[in-house]
């Protein structure tokens, strides 16, 4: 299983499934990631954490311990 963690800066993913339980999927949800949802992650914090997105024209920050709740391929 690949999760938004593993994507590369650079690199397109499609979302296929989202994991986690109540208010944290329901945040997810809110900020546009559902199913089938192309994201274009930008660049990674030098940190590591967190990691900038663009979904649905807009961008958006995801820490990493959201990202390995969304599988994508």
């Amino acid at each position: 299983m690949k999760t938004l963690k593993d994507v590369n800066v650079g690199e397109r993913a499609t979302v296929v499934k989202l994991h986690g339980e109540g208010p944290v999927r329901r945040r997810i949800m809110d900020m546009g990631i559902t199913k089938g949802v192309d994201i274009y992650v930008r660049k990674v914090a030098p940190l590591g954490d967190p990691m900038e997105l663009n979904v649905r024209g807009y961008e958006l920050s995801v820490r990493k311990a959201d990202a390995e709740l969304i599988e994508v391929k």
